[in-house]
């Protein structure tokens, strides 16, 4: 994004997340397998930012390695003296920055960067507002604390629910806690806040309001409500997910993908799936996942760290683990488990078989029950399949050990050397056969059992 004034941004996760009852981090649940505050900085960064200052209160040592990934810095709020405290605890990190400052929560983590966007453009309009400020009507507006607007938009009140008349919660535009302000303004009006309130905190919102006095108008963006829900409990956790689901659900069919039944198709927060591709019930994408056009991918199964080319077909009931890559039309059918395995061009593997740390040719066939052997205790290795090669049910591929090209392992083979190509390896004792003994057991068995 390119604009004439700098951005900074503060989030803030000072929350103890008493409600979450775990010993992670609130901020580091994961939504679509990724944490919450990775969501809001990753549409922070699409901003390219000046700095970015995360508040917390406990717990620095888990956050601290994420905002770092990020660019970013983590600074304390000890004690704890409400969100307006909160926020001045990054004044030391932004000493010196004239910009635009973006204020956000770490426990709101679905806000985006066009929000973001909208955020900053209205602070720049002609008008000039002290502080923009993000709203919004959810359906049961609970305690929120309330925005008193005109209608376009200029706030002449805001109000914390403990605070607010019975007229003032009658109103359903409710704050959402994110704002954005000049670096200029923000911190001389912070320093205006008082703790005269129910609560005896120093509440963020008073800026507006305290602007309101030195005669400066604010102005209100209002947003969906999915948008910025807000996560304090393992319930809330649970339905912000089950938004962004419905959201990256509804975006997979716009593009093309045909989900036979959404409602239980899990995509991760990084998944790419082609058009007319087919998911059939019951599928979850975890993270890393590239699925190319015109694949079918049956029901119940789980995909992470995986690439599947064009005309694939997976499952029911495969598993793909991290490194995977399936080539064109190559299939993995039921009860397949693969992980670090490439499988070429048309190659097979239809039942039963774990597939690791394997490079299976184009057009190999493995069959029911074959598994590489690829793990000694100690170390991994790595078995090489053939172009064309036959893999008989049952066998065993102890690595490292390679199948040549075209080569044929008969059924029930435990291949311990390497198989020249075209070669037949078969591994087994030959079958014998003694006539009668089954029904001379039987009978010794049962008189045996007689006398006791």
């Amino acid at each position: 994004m390119t604009t004439s004034r700098p951005v900074a941004a503060i989030i803030l996760a000072a929350g103890k997340g008493t409600r979450m009852k775990s010993d992670l981090h609130k901020v580091l649940h994961p939504i679509a397998g990724r944490p919450m505050l990775a969501h809001l900085l990753a549409a922070v960064d699409a901003l390219e930012p000046a700095h970015k200052v995360v508040v917390v209160g406990s717990g620095r040592e888990q956050v601290e390695p994420l905002v770092a990934q990020h660019g970013g810095v983590v600074v304390v709020q000890d004690p704890q003296h409400g969100t307006a405290h909160a926020v001045q605890q990054a004044e030391q990190a932004l000493s010196g920055f004239a910009g635009d400052v973006l204020i956000l929560y770490g426990d709101t983590p679905l806000v985006t960067n066009a929000t973001m966007q909208r955020m900053l453009e209205r602070l720049r309009a002609a008008d000039g507002p002290a502080v923009v400020v993000v709203a919004s009507r959810p359906a049961d507006p609970l305690h929120y604390g309330r925005v008193i607007a005109d209608v376009d938009g200029n706030i002449a009140n805001m109000v914390e629910y403990k605070d607010a008349t019975e007229a003032e919660r009658a109103v359903d535009l409710c704050n959402s806690g994110l704002m954005a302000a000049r670096a200029e303004d923000l911190w001389p009006l912070l320093a205006r806040v008082g703790n005269d309130n129910a609560a005896g905190e120093y509440y963020l919102p008073d800026i507006v309001m305290i602007a309101a006095a030195d005669g400066r108008r604010s102005a209100v963006i209002e947003v969906d409500a999915d948008e910025v829900a807000g996560i304090n409990s393992r319930g809330e956790l649970a339905e912000v997910e089950a938004f962004w689901q419905r959201r990256r659900r509804a975006e997979a069919m716009a593009e093309g993908v045909s989900l036979a039944a959404p409602e239980t198709v899990f995509f991760s927060h990084d998944t790419q799936i082609g058009r007319d591709t087919i998911v059939e019930p019951n599928v979850v994408f975890g993270p890393g996942v590239r699925i190319a056009s015109g694949v079918r991918i049956r029901a119940f199964s789980h995909i992470e760290g995986a690439t599947v080319a064009t005309g694939a077909e997976i499952g029911p009931y495969a598993r793909l683990r991290p490194g995977t890559e399936i080539g064109e039309q190559a299939k993995v059918g039921n009860f397949v488990e693969t992980k670090k395995a490439r499988l070429g061009k048309g190659a097979k593997a239809n039942h039963l078989s774990y597939l690791g740390d394997a490079d299976i040719g184009a057009g190999a066939n493995v069959g029911a029950g074959t598994i590489t052997c690829n793990y000694d205790g100690f170390f991994k290795y790595g078995t090489t399949i053939g172009a064309g090669a036959f893999i008989g049910s049952n066998s065993a591929l102890v690595a490292p050990v390679a199948i040549g090209a075209g080569a044929i392992v008969g059924a029930g083979s435990v291949i311990t050397s390497d198989v020249a190509a075209d070669a037949l390896a078969l591994v087994r004792p030959e079958q014998s056969e003694n006539p009668g003994w089954a029904a001379r057991f039987r009978a010794a068995m049962s008189a045996r059992k007689k006398a006791v």
